[in-house]
């Protein structure tokens, strides 16, 4: 009779799945196709995702084409909801990674004094050139 280690480990698990599966409605970089798909849920005030920041950009740069990136905002709203909204604005301009990255590297100015005025000019990527922005409040 032949004796199993640790019976509680199956030989072979299968991989979790993401309730909501990543598809168009996400914020993506990188090719759907990607052997890794990384999601982060995230909030652009809590101090913990922005030590992760530089962390997910080096993964990228490591993995490259073989990384799927996705960002699902997940914000404690009660602490700061404006830049949730700002990084969905920048979104509506096709330049949402743009503010991503600003949000994440400024995190230290996210209070309505600082963020407001980046508000009102942020490239767009259809012309390259700064267009004003409405930032959805509500």
């Amino acid at each position: 009779m032949q004796h199993d280690p640790d019976p509680q480990y199956p030989k072979r698990m299968e991989m979790p799945h993401l309730t909501m599966p990543v598809s168009e409605r996400d914020h993506r970089q990188g090719p759907a196709t990607a052997a890794v798909t990384l999601v982060e849920y995230g909030d652009y005030e809590y101090p913990y995702c922005s030590l992760a920041y530089p962390v997910v950009k080096e993964i990228q740069r490591q993995l490259g084409p073989n990384l799927c990136f996705v960002f699902r905002h997940f914000p404690l709203t009660h602490m700061h909801p404006l830049a949730r909204h700002a990084a969905e604005a920048a979104a509506a301009q096709d330049t949402f990674w743009h503010m991503h990255e600003m949000l994440f590297e400024h995190q230290d100015a996210l209070d309505d004094e600082h963020l407001l005025p980046l508000l009102d000019w942020i490239p767009s990527a259809s012309s390259g050139m700064c267009a004003p922005m409405v930032l959805p409040i509500g």
